[in-house]
C-alpha cells in the first residue's frame, strides 16, 4: 500500500510565540517526508522533539512574522502493530481532559451492559455514530466527550472523545489516534479512536468517514490535548489556512464488521 499526505499551514505570528506543531507521520513507518517552514520567506530549522508512541512534535520560537509550514510525506507499507505497555493500559483507562469517563460511567452501564470484547466496541461505536450528526463547526476547542453528548453533533475529534470516554468507562484501555485519512470527505486532519481488546490496539472510527486500514497515524495520546496539530505558548498567533491532502494508490473497501489495525 502506497500512501501520500501533504499539510499546508499558513500562520501570522503576533507576539513573540513558542509554536509546537504535530503534522509529521509518527516514527516507526516506512516514510520519505519533507518539512518546509518559512519565516517571513525565509527557511528555518525547527527543534523535533520525540514524545510517546512515536509521537513527533516540532518546535518553533518566532518573533511577529508571517509563517508558512508545508509537509509532505509518502508512506510505504504497512507499520508494526502499535506495541502494548502496561502502563498505557492504566493511563488509558483513566478520565481526562476531554474524555470524561467518570461522568458518563452511568451512561455506558446502561447503554451496554452485558456486552464485552469485540462486541462492545461496535456497539459503543454504532451508538455513538447513531446518537451524534456530523456537523462542521458546531463544536468549540473546550468542549469534552460529555458537552457533545449533550449537543449530539460534533466533528471527529468529538465522536472520537464520546467513543473514548465510554469505553474507558467500561474499564476498556482507549486512546485517540491524529491521522492523515484517505478518502476522508471533506479533506482535513482526522481523529479516531484506538481501543485494546483481545491484546491488541483496535481502531473504532464512529464517523465512518475514510476507510480505517489506509490511515497514516501522526500523534497518539490521551485526547486532543496531547495530540493538537498546533499549539501555542507564551504568545499569540493566528492560524489564517490549513489545507490537507490524503491519498491511496488503493481506496480500501472498509468494513465495519471487522476488525482494524492503525498500522
Amino acid at each position: 500500500m502506497q500512501r501520500r499526505a501533504t499539510a499546508h499551514l499558513r500562520i501570522t505570528v503576533q507576539t513573540p510565540v513558542r509554536l509546537a506543531l504535530i503534522v509529521a507521520a509518527a516514527s516507526g513507518q516506512q516514510v520519505s517526508e519533507r518539512l518546509d517552514v518559512r519565516l517571513d520567506g525565509s527557511p528555518f530549522e525547527p527543534r523535533e522533539l520525540a514524545t510517546s508512541h512515536g509521537t513527533r512534535l516540532h518546535v518553533i520560537d518566532a518573533e511577529p512574522s508571517r509563517l508558512e509550514i508545508d509537509y509532505a510525506v509518502d508512506v510505504t507499507g504497512m507499520a508494526e502493530p502499535a506495541p502494548v505497555d502496561d502502563v498505557d493500559l492504566l493511563t488509558y483507562v483513566r478520565p481526562s481532559r476531554y474524555c470524561e469517563s467518570d461522568t458518563l460511567a452511568p451512561t455506558a452501564r446502561a447503554e451496554f451492559a452485558g456486552l464485552s470484547g469485540l462486541d462492545l466496541l461496535a456497539g459503543v461505536s454504532s451508538w455513538v455514530g447513531s446518537e451524534l450528526r456530523y456537523v462542521p463547526g458546531s463544536s468549540g476547542p473546550t468542549d469534552g466527550a460529555t458537552q457533545t453528548l449533550l449537543a449530539r453533533q460534533g466533528v471527529c475529534r468529538d465522536y472520537a472523545h464520546l467513543v473514548i470516554a465510554l469505553l474507558r468507562a467500561l474499564d476498556v484501555p482507549a486512546r485517540l489516534a491524529a491521522v492523515y485519512a484517505p478518502g476522508l470527505d471533506p479533506m482535513d486532519f482526522h481523529a479516531v479512536a484506538e481501543a485494546y481488546v483481545d491484546g491488541a490496539w483496535h481502531v473504532v472510527d464512529a464517523t465512518t468517514l475514510a476507510p480505517r486500514q489506509s490511515l497514516v497515524r501522526i500523534a497518539t495520546g490521551r485526547d486532543a490535548a496531547d495530540t493538537a496539530f498546533l499549539s501555542t505558548y507564551h504568545g499569540f498567533a493566528s492560524l489564517d489556512e490549513v489545507t490537507v491532502t490524503a491519498t491511496v494508490d488503493e481506496l480500501p473497501r472498509d468494513d465495519v464488521r471487522e476488525l482494524a489495525e492503525l498500522r
